[in-house]
């Protein structure tokens, strides 16, 4: 269950990946991220997740910084960059690898079929061979109350199995990175999409293993195209218009259920910003999974 406490300063963040402009699904689960926060009188940090150096495109990540400005989604403290960290995973992966936590993985995804059953955990170090590290997982289940979702329970090795931390190109895999990096932020509380949620378990599993602090979770919704797919860079998504903010500000307010009143339909962007932080209500969102837009 969650470690948070209503005593402790409420710290929120928004991670995204420097891998091209900002679409309208990311700016939505930053708004959200950045109303719980506010509306706590609560901190929110930005953290651009750069390591997977193969997807980065170069500018994105000032594109990124240049956009939430745009839209008064203004960040406290200074942007952290997950690639100023690589001493601290290591650091900590060879901790796991001292108390046999952690082995060195040949298999390749194309080998590979359904939840990995452990292949590699008795075999001997690879001599030649790229290998990634994977956690040794247990029969424990690991459950969360999510903020909109419920209640969540997952069996790391029948839903899981051993996941990897580092993979064979040496890029630290998200799994791992984000929770030394939410520990390293002090993040108590967590705002991101629904697609995100099968990741939670796992990385509270890490949490419990390296002795951090869990923090609240909230999935929201995603934003989803005409086909059914959730907006992405994968699915060709389009960068979020910022000339017209105040316009798109609206919008997602009126996705994110939050019914903003139509005299502010034409207000600046700092003024529907207030408003929502005021009137800010998560429980709209309940139980739902995804959203779809009907303005671009």
């Amino acid at each position: 269950m969650s470690c948070q406490t209503n005593k402790q300063p409420y710290i929120g963040r928004f991670a995204p990946s420097p891998t091209g402009p900002l679409h309208l699904g990311s700016l939505y689960t930053a708004l959200a991220s950045f109303l719980q926060a506010r509306s706590r009188q609560g901190k929110w940090v930005l953290r651009i997740d750069d390591l997977d150096t193969p997807r980065n495109i170069k500018g994105s990540a000032d594109s990124i910084l240049k956009t939430l400005d745009v839209f008064n989604l203004h960040w406290d403290d200074n942007v952290v960059y997950q690639s100023h960290h690589l001493d601290v995973y290591d650091e900590i992966l060879n901790e796991l690898a001292k108390n046999n936590l952690i082995y060195p993985c040949t298999c390749s995804r194309k080998t590979l079929t359904g939840i990995y059953s452990g292949l590699c955990r008795n075999k001997n170090p690879p001599h030649n061979s790229p290998y990634s590290l994977r956690i040794k997982t247990d029969d424990r289940i690991i459950s969360f109350q999510d903020e909109l979702q419920g209640l969540i329970a997952h069996n790391l090795t029948g839903q899981h199995g051993d996941f990897i931390l580092k993979r064979k190109d040496h890029v630290i895999a998200y799994q791992f990175a984000v929770v030394v990096d939410d520990y390293l932020q002090q993040i108590n509380h967590v705002v991101r999409g629904f697609d995100l949620l099968d990741s939670t378990p796992r990385q509270i599993y890490l949490q419990q293993t390296l002795g951090f602090a869990t923090p609240g979770y909230m999935h929201v919704p995603v934003i989803i195209d005409e086909q059914g797919y959730k907006l992405s860079k994968q699915t060709r998504a389009t960068a979020v218009d910022i000339k017209t903010p105040h316009q798109v500000i609206f919008g997602l307010l009126e996705l994110l259920q939050q019914n903003p009143p139509r005299e502010l339909q034409n207000a600046p962007s700092t003024e529907l910003l207030n408003w929502a932080i005021d009137h800010w209500n998560p429980t709209l969102l309940q139980d739902s999974r995804a959203v779809s837009p009907e303005f671009k």
